[in-house]
């Protein structure tokens, strides 16, 4: 890879989901409640780390996800809205680590949210073709 993006520490992004019957661990195989299943906890967390850098990829770099910790603290039913904050916590050259946080949505402050999940993702920012090519040998 020729160029380094200009990824720093603090970049951020939010997303929500509200749980459904397919995000259920019933639904995908994890479990046999139906509440939020983990396996989708983690792509939440995983789709706010990619949107908190996406608008600092420079064309043909892209990053994937090499390392997870996850704790998931608490249930959450069908109907519900979570959110995932991930947030940039270093950069090691291509080695980028983040903090993710999922939180209950409602209409309380941030600090007072209900934590469903916490942990670190660490992704690898890589260069998209060699990437695909290797992928496809």
């Amino acid at each position: 890879m020729e160029e380094q993006p200009a990824l720093t520490p603090g970049l951020t992004a939010r997303v929500e989901l509200t749980v459904s019957d397919s995000d259920t661990a019933q639904a995908v195989g994890s479990g046999d409640v139906p509440v939020l299943a983990t396996p989708r906890v983690l792509a939440l967390a995983e789709t706010a780390t990619v949107a908190a850098t996406a608008r600092q990829m420079p064309s043909g770099t892209t990053t994937v996800g090499v390392r997870v910790e996850l704790t998931h603290l608490a249930p959450t039913p069908i109907g519900r809205a979570v959110a995932a904050q991930a947030t940039l916590a270093s950069v090691d050259g291509r080695r980028l680590m983040f903090d993710v946080h999922v939180t209950e949505v409602a209409d309380v402050p941030y600090e007072e949210r209900r934590v469903i999940a916490e942990g670190r993702v660490e992704r690898m920012l890589v260069d998209r073709q060699r990437f695909l090519s290797r992928a496809f040998d």
